[in-house]
């Protein structure tokens, strides 16, 4: 006699940064605090970095950071959690009860530990995680990752766990933002048009670099298998990908890396500098992308949306669209969907 087949029991692990939670001073202090300290995050000696970050950075930046918070805050909280839990329901439903979807934030609420306990008290054997970030970084994806194996390492039963690592490239992906930009590329011309990354510091690309790949200039604009985690690289391909889908000219289009911190040397062009060069040059009028968020927050709304708006102002341009974030898309939705079901 032959025993019944066990169904595998499987949940989808969506990961994002994470927010505050309230635009109060000491829940963004709490935030700062545990974000900055992420040995990934500022890659430098435990001890130097505490003093960074607990004497310095925390204290004094903390109101500020606050102040701009209360900027993004609306009646329903933080647009990153708002629109977190949206894309779950919406996958959730999208995938049925073959799945479980579950969202967890790589710092503060709700925590990757706490939504990983939901699903061992439920015994699912199988985990996709997906952080939500479509290039891969050592200081987003890599972090988030780690945090979910070390959690779910701890399991009695320890499932099988897929992880998606980076989709910048899924055809979805590049369709949804595609969609977004298009919205606006059909109302009137621009003079030119932004995809800003988030930036991160020169010596973190150099080393994730595989040999001697990295020389932080031309080799990013080719992608292939040496440079396949080269964060700047992957952004320069989002981007190939992105001007294909949407049919614009070469001439029309920059790249460009924003949301740098400190005084050590961070990937360049950065998008304050190609924004006052662009504004100098006569552009008056230009949309502007952040294909590195696929949900509202910070460096979208507040920074791209309002203070490149000023700079570009400032410098005599007239005209300044941010393209929102992915947020809750249905195209969005499909290539989350697409990206679960290939993993079984």
């Amino acid at each position: 006699m032959s025993l019944p087949n066990k169904k595998s029991k499987t949940a989808v692990f969506l990961i994002n940064l994470g927010t505050p939670d309230s635009p109060n001073t000491p829940d963004v202090r709490k935030y700062l605090r545990e974000f900055l300290m992420d040995r990934r995050v500022i890659d430098i000696p435990w001890f130097n970095r505490w003093l960074l970050i607990n004497m310095i950075i925390a204290p004094f930046r903390s109101p500020k950071s606050a102040h701009e918070y209360k900027k993004l805050w609306t009646e329903k909280g933080s647009p990153l959690m708002f629109h977190g839990v949206a894309i779950k329901e919406l996958l959730q439903e999208t995938l049925g009860d073959s799945y479980k979807v579950v969202l967890g934030m790589r710092y503060q609420n709700p925590s990757i530990e706490s939504a990983a306990k939901e699903l061992e008290a439920k015994g699912y054997n199988k985990v996709i995680v997906i952080p939500l970030f479509p290039q891969y970084a050592s200081a987003s994806t890599g972090s988030a990752v780690e945090e979910a194996l070390r959690v779910l390492g701890k399991w009695e039963i320890t499932p099988h766990i897929e992880v998606i690592s980076k989709f910048f490239d899924h055809p979805l992906f590049i369709k949804a933002f595609a969609e977004k930009g298009n919205a606006y590329l059909a109302k009137q011309s621009w003079d030119h048009i932004i995809f800003s990354y988030h930036g991160i510091p020169e010596r973190q690309i150099v080393k994730a670099s595989i040999g001697d790949q990295c020389k932080l200039g031309t080799c990013c604009q080719v992608y292939g298998s040496r440079n396949e985690y080269c964060y700047r690289a992957q952004c320069y391909e989002t981007t190939r990908l992105l001007v294909k889908e949407m049919g614009l000219a070469e001439d029309t289009y920059s790249v460009s890396f924003q949301s740098r911190l400190g005084k050590t040397p961070w990937i360049k062009p950065y998008t304050d500098h190609n924004i006052e060069e662009l504004a100098k040059a006569g552009k008056k009028s230009i949309l502007f992308f952040s294909p590195s968020f696929i949900a509202d927050c910070l460096e979208t709304t507040v920074e791209g949306g309002e203070e490149y708006k000023l700079l570009f102002e400032e410098h005599g341009g007239k005209d300044w669209q941010l393209v929102e974030s992915l947020n809750t898309n249905a195209t969005w939705v499909a290539c989350l969907k697409d990206m679960v079901v290939s993993k079984g």
